[in-house]
């Protein structure tokens, strides 16, 4: 069977408009002026982590920056996994097509936590047979994408994802990429692209 591998956010779903919030009510908490918006957060999908520390909080030592960021994202997986976020149509249709013929697994740039969330708040457990994010590794996504394919044992991967750093890290994974035009960010690279779902339902034609 195909490995399927999914980026999360642009690519799954999004969840930025709830991640918004709950940033931007952390950092009220805290003491910090900041307003997170929906897109400053989807500008920053496809980082890791300690970019996005950098990112968010230029004016903090690094250290603290990371500490900052951690707190936001405490309180986002509690969100999340409470309140969800928006799905693309015919998404559980597809995954469940997907599912039947091929194996499916999530790889993120994430935090510990927040593919658990997402797992949690859509019900999907079910189609998907393993995930691995930037929190359990604390290496690029490149390399999160062949921890998970050594320890799956996959066979035939792809991974499927929206930004040009998706498409980056699975090139440097030596992966073939498919590109979910449907979701936040645009390929300048579109040779290293084998190819482009403009839907999700698109996905159970090009799989």
């Amino acid at each position: 069977m195909k490995c399927i591998i999914f980026d999360l956010d642009g690519t799954l779903w999004d969840s930025s408009e709830n991640v918004a919030l709950s940033w931007t009510d952390t950092a009220k908490r805290i003491g910090v002026d900041k307003n997170f918006t929906p897109e400053l957060l989807q500008s920053g999908m496809g980082k890791t982590m300690t970019e996005l520390a950098d990112m968010y909080f230029p004016e903090f030592s690094p250290q603290r920056r990371m500490e900052l960021l951690q707190l936001c994202m405490d309180s986002e997986n509690e969100y999340i996994w409470a309140h969800g976020g928006v799905l693309f149509e015919n998404e559980e249709q597809t995954l469940s097509a997907l599912r039947a013929r091929n194996k499916l697994y999530i790889v993120s740039n994430c935090q510990c936590g927040y593919i658990e969330a997402f797992l949690h708040s859509t019900g999907y457990s079910g189609y998907f047979d393993g995930h691995m994010c930037w929190g359990d590794t604390r290496q690029p996504k490149a390399r999160t994408i062949r921890a998970l394919i050594e320890r799956e044992s996959c066979l035939d991967p792809v991974y499927v994802g929206d930004t040009q750093g998706d498409c980056d890290a699975s090139y440097e994974a030596g992966v073939p990429f498919i590109h979910a035009a449907y979701g936040f960010g645009k390929i300048s690279t579109p040779e290293r692209v084998i190819a482009v779902a403009e839907s999700f339902i698109s996905l159970s034609d090009i799989l």
